[in-house]
């Protein structure tokens, strides 16, 4: 018997703000698993009641007030929860978890890497020190992966060409500098891993998940930039038939600056 399972991730900025389009995007769409990134809420004032009523009732999550936070809800159940520390920081940018699928446990990690500041310059930017300390320390990490495995989240780097709007304008803008898109690669294939959404969408065409709020009107402009991503370990490649970006959530009432993406995994 065929085991279905699909998986979401989006970056929500702010999980209590944005509650009714989660619960909306929950309604409509059905994931077995929803991975939020920058949830900006701290544990204890989490939504639990309002997403277990919309069917989710295992939820895993790390939070802080007004900053990142992850989190990872479920239809089916969650064990072996992790929640990696990066750079000797506590700012919640991890979870790992494992989900039954198609009669054995697979490994869900959520990650929200650091967007790095403004500026594209380590000596005189520390934030963007730090999305680079914390690339180099995730690809040592997953570079011991042995296990079917998904990494989901906003990982904050557009690595192609096409993942971006004008790639020759944005050379210098931090997510779609030479340096980023070297350093995801090099974490994509530690693993090694499959990028998803490109097995889908071939490289010479436009693929987006994030459209400013600076834009009067982000659809007319459509100036995005692929920040969300969905690899996997290249056994479940196979596995993997559809990816899709739910490109109209950014038009919803008060919404994201992110698209939730969906991946569905037949085994």
């Amino acid at each position: 018997m065929t085991d279905r399972l699909t998986i979401a991730t989006w970056n929500i900025n702010s999980v209590r703000l944005r509650l009714p389009i989660v619960e909306h995007f929950l309604k409509t769409y059905q994931p077995d698993v929803l991975c939020l990134q920058e949830t900006k809420c701290p544990d204890a004032n989490f939504p639990f009641a309002a997403l277990r009523k919309a069917g989710y009732q295992n939820i895993e999550i790390s939070g802080q007030k007004g900053y990142h936070g992850v989190a990872t809800l479920s239809k089916r159940p969650l064990t072996g929860t992790e929640r990696r520390r990066f750079c000797d920081k506590d700012d919640c940018r991890h979870i790992g978890t494992d989900v039954p699928f198609s009669g054995r446990h697979l490994r869900i990690h959520n990650f929200y890497v650091p967007a790095g500041g403004d500026e594209p310059d380590p000596h005189i930017n520390e934030k963007f020190q730090h999305k680079l300390d914390f690339l180099t320390e995730m690809e040592d990490w997953l570079g011991a992966t042995t296990f079917p495995c998904v990494v989901v989240g906003d990982l904050n780097i557009a690595p192609y060409e096409n993942d971006v709007w004008s790639s020759k304008q944005l050379s210098r803008v931090v997510s779609h500098t030479p340096l980023e898109r070297e350093r995801l690669e090099d974490v994509r294939q530690a693993g090694p891993f499959v990028d998803a959404m490109r097995r889908f969408v071939p490289m010479e065409e436009k693929l987006y998940t994030w459209w400013s709020y600076r834009a009067k009107d982000w659809q007319a402009a459509n100036k995005g930039r692929r920040l969300d991503h969905i690899w996997v370990t290249p056994p479940l490649a196979p596995k993997v038939t559809d990816v899709k970006v739910i490109a109209e959530a950014r038009g919803w009432e008060r919404p994201s600056d992110h698209a939730p993406v969906i991946a569905t995994l037949e085994a």
